[in-house]
């Protein structure tokens, strides 16, 4: 077989061969001589050997490097672009074409043409950066590649306004950089350069060189945080989220993908803010997924924990590990939330890593009402999904429900929906898990549309049916005293309803959560009315709230009843509000006075599950009381 036979002088009889690896060059000495020093010794080395054939196959950039190198010794025109340029500039370094040898040599002639045409282009800089790979060290020794990154990033730097040369976008734009207005005129305006113009292009680099070239962008400090960000997460997608999950599953080795989850982490600016929650959970997933260093975790958890209001519930459901044990997953979700309830009320600074070591963050001395409402609502949503778990221990929901018990919400609705989704993956919960998981919730927390399902509810325990029952009852109660304007509204109420209604003071008596831990066994058996009661009470709640003409002329009985000199608007509320008959209230407050006095084994967990029989025995039992 023979070799690769590379460029040959057909002119003259050559007088000597270069061997470049399986390349030949059969050549004429003086030209190549004439301008390289290491040639020179080399071909005075062989003919004191007797020996005609030079070996450099160590030459950076093969045979096609050394073949532009010979063509520009021989005089013959030369094509240089970005990606052969660096090659034939390491090349002629190699073989010594200084200008000391030759004037106008090689090495001069290639860093004019770097400086002027290469470099002064924003995708040839990135070609030319690329191809430094292969060419190390020598690219590093010349000096090209910092020259290079600093081109790079003196670019990405510039005013957006300034940018004239061609870049890739393929993202989604905003309005005003579309140069789209509200009020445009009709008169077509040249569109805006987004700020992140440079993001896509600097994607297509490796590991090393990305982070080198945004370590130099923020170096300069023009470019702002939320930038920057942006700039990691796109690359975050391309070189580290597409398919993890596949490659770990499938054992793909996942080395690159580290080397990118390391440095993508080590460049997160500093700022709050300027990277989203969301991003954030997904590099966590990440590193949980690729088990990297445990910095990282808690990096990622600190940040997280400054801005989770800003999360969604997606983000909080991303894969964690590659199982289908979620209890680690919650766990770090644990963390976080603890790590975000930590900043309520507290100051001073938090330490990050940063790309210039460890710098210290003023961290805010108050967590904002917002931020609270935002938080308390995203964790509800989080526990009514992972309640779907079919293996999720109870103390983990309750654990983490319990974590997030101080924050401020306008309506308990989404604790509701966590609880009666847990019911119903859970079925055989004893009694007292029951009790355990209802009492997260507040009853007189609940909607109008919550306590309507919750009524209805056959996985809810009787007596958190009746709370829900007894305590829409007084609220209904308040606003029909509120509409007559009375200034004594709560006089005609019974006493042991005004109990539960707020004091003077803003203390109140009652409160749903500690009826639902401190009720004994007794009193939940022997004080709460029967299945058909509760029945009843919920025919009653359903006719309240679908309205109808029934209702309408029965309430406006009672109205007229009552008093004749309401206001109209008065009694169009009035119209609207049945009140709980007295008999039924007589028989709830009777079983909690004398508590004492029986004892028995609940009638049902749920309103529906109590059969005739026992519901007619309890009746009579409760009657039978009332009498004596």
């Amino acid at each position: 077989m023979l070799p690769h036979i590379g460029f040959v002088a057909t002119e003259l009889a050559t007088d000597i061969v270069i061997s470049v690896g399986d390349a030949k060059f059969y050549l004429h000495k003086f030209p190549l001589l004439s301008k390289s020093s290491l040639l020179q010794r080399l071909v005075a080395s062989s003919n004191d050997e007797k020996n005609d054939e030079v070996d450099i196959s160590d030459i950076p950039g093969g045979p096609s490097a050394f073949e532009i190198c010979a063509k520009f010794c021989y005089g013959v025109i030369v094509t240089l672009n970005a990606y052969n340029v660096l090659a034939a500039r390491c090349a002629a370094e190699y073989l010594e074409m200084f200008e000391s040898i030759d004037k106008g040599n090689l090495i001069y002639k290639i860093d004019v043409f770097l400086t002027s045409s290469v470099f002064r282009t924003w995708k040839d800089s990135i070609i030319v950066l690329q191809s430094t790979k292969s060419l190390q060290p020598w690219c590093e020794n010349l000096k090209v590649i910092n020259h290079c990154i600093d081109c790079i990033a003196s670019k990405a730097s510039i005013d957006p306004s300034e940018v004239e040369w061609s870049y890739t976008y393929n993202r989604k734009k905003l309005p005003s950089e579309n140069g789209i207005d509200s009020h445009w005129n009709g008169v077509r305006k040249q569109p805006m350069v987004p700020s992140d113009w440079w993001v896509e292009d600097l994607c297509e680099l490796e590991v090393d060189l990305y982070k080198r070239v945004i370590m130099t962008i923020k170096a300069k400090g023009s470019t702002p945080a939320a930038v920057i960000g942006e700039a990691l997460r796109a690359y975050a997608y391309r070189r580290l989220l597409g398919s993890l999950e596949d490659a770990v599953s499938n054992g793909v080795d996942c080395t690159k993908r580290r080397a990118a989850l390391d440095a993508i982490v080590f460049l997160l600016p500093a700022e709050e803010g300027s990277v989203s929650c969301g991003f954030l959970l997904k590099l966590l997933g990440a590193a949980c997924l690729l088990e990297s260093g445990e910095s990282h975790r808690v990096n990622l958890i600190k940040r997280i924990g400054t801005q989770l209001d800003g999360a969604s519930v997606p983000d909080l459901l991303i894969p964690l590990n590659t199982n289908e044990d979620n209890i680690s997953s919650i766990d770090l979700i644990m963390a976080i939330v603890e790590e975000f309830m930590s900043r309520n009320g507290d100051s001073g600074t938090e330490k990050f890593q940063d790309d210039e070591g460890i710098v210290d963050i003023e961290k805010s001395t108050s967590v904002s009402s917002a931020s609270k409402l935002a938080v308390a609502k995203l964790i509800d949503g989080y526990l009514a999904e992972i309640a779907k778990d079919p293996n999720l221990p109870l103390p983990k929901l309750i654990a983490l429900a319990e974590m997030v018990s101080s924050l401020p919400r306008p309506t308990h609705d989404g604790l509701y929906r966590a609880i009666d989704m847990y019911l119903k993956e859970h079925p055989s919960l004893s009694k007292s898990e029951k009790k355990k998981l209802c009492g997260l919730m507040d009853c007189k927390q609940l909607s109008q549309d919550a306590c309507m399902h919750a009524v209805q509810n056959e996985r809810l325990p009787l007596r958190v049916v009746v709370q829900v029952l007894f305590f829409e009852q007084v609220r209904a109660s308040s606003s029909v005293a509120s509409a007559r304007s009375d200034a004594n509204s709560t006089s005609g109420l019974p006493s042991a309803v005004r109990s539960l209604l707020p004091r003077e003071n803003g203390n109140s008596i009652g409160s749903s959560r500690s009826a639902a831990t401190t009720m004994t066994t007794e009193e939940e058996e022997s004080g709460v009315p029967t299945s058909s009661d509760i029945n009843s009470l919920r025919s009653m709640r359903l006719a309240n709230n679908s309205g109808g003409s029934e209702r309408s002329s029965g309430s406006s009985d009672v109205n007229n009843k009552s008093s004749d000199d309401r206001s109209a608007a008065a009694t169009g509320k009035a119209k609207g509000t049945m009140l709980m008959p007295k008999k039924m209230l007589s028989k709830l407050w009777s079983g909690k006075t004398n508590a004492g006095e029986s004892s028995s084994s609940d009638t049902s967990d749920s309103p529906g599950s109590a059969n005739p029989e026992e519901a007619k025995s309890t009746q009579s039992r409760i009657t039978w009381r009332s009498v004596s």
